[in-house]
């Protein structure tokens, strides 16, 4: 006979979020996150990156207790341990950041979405971009840029204009927030091997901030982005309900 399922559930702090947290609790028992096989994430998208963030290696099983929730499953009650078996599991290896700031200082972030960097003055900032170590756009003047993992492109850098990218397919999009020169230059589709670096030009007149999954670090002088596969966050979705076919109906709506 196989030993029950331990789950760790984790909510926001919505009333909706909170009772659910309660009722699932209370029907399947609370096991301490060191001790589950499994963490069941109650709320919206903001409370599964927070998880994410958080965890260390268990999947993770999110239901839609908040207002935004592509990344969640619906919320049930009935038959949970079996939804987590049958579930498809989906990994995601986040975006190192590494910046510096004006002052010197070195600033280390990893982010599931995107890292952006964004003009933090009244005027456009001047970006040079690099990759790889060799620089491809001598300068972008710009509102800001970004770089963004499949399962982020459907977040921020969809909202700029920035092409969804399949679930599967090992690349990132590198996207200009507002363009002015090169005029409307959309960015780039790149290999998910890619280090990416942004030089601020002229950062004392045209400041710029650089923020990983909104943990931002102000007057940022370069940042430098590269995918960390050794770190592997686990997604479960209810079959048929996977982040790829997400990903496809969110590019027909």
């Amino acid at each position: 006979m196989m030993a029950p399922m331990r789950m760790h559930f984790i909510a926001s702090e919505t009333d909706t979020a909170q009772a659910a947290l309660a009722e699932l609790a209370d029907r399947y028992g609370q096991n301490r996150w060191r001790e589950a096989d499994v963490v069941v994430a109650l709320g919206g998208d903001g409370l599964m990156l927070s998880v994410m963030h958080q965890n260390k290696g268990l999947p993770i099983y999110g239901m839609n207790r908040g207002t935004i929730g592509f990344l969640m499953n619906d919320y049930l009650v009935d038959d949970l341990p079996d939804l987590i078996e049958a579930a498809e599991e989906t990994v995601i290896n986040p975006l190192a950041m590494n910046a510096i700031t004006a002052d010197g200082r070195e600033y280390a972030a990893l982010a599931i979405n995107e890292v952006s960097l964004l003009r933090a003055g009244p005027q456009a900032a001047k970006l040079r971009i690099s990759v790889n170590g060799r620089v491809r756009l001598d300068e972008l003047v710009c509102d800001g840029a970004l770089l963004s993992t499949p399962a982020g492109s459907t977040a921020y850098n969809y909202s700029a204009n920035g092409p969804i990218l399949p679930i599967g397919s090992d690349v990132l999009a590198l996207t200009a927030i507002a363009a002015f020169r090169p005029r409307r230059w959309r960015g780039a589709i790149l290999p998910q091997s890619a280090v990416v670096r942004f030089d601020v030009l002229e950062p004392e007149k045209r400041p710029v901030m650089a923020d990983a999954d909104s943990r931002g670090v102000d007057s940022v002088r370069s940042v430098e982005i590269r995918s960390e596969p050794s770190i592997r966050h686990r997604l479960l979705f209810n079959p048929g309900h996977g982040l790829e076919e997400r990903l496809t109906r969110e590019q027909f709506v």
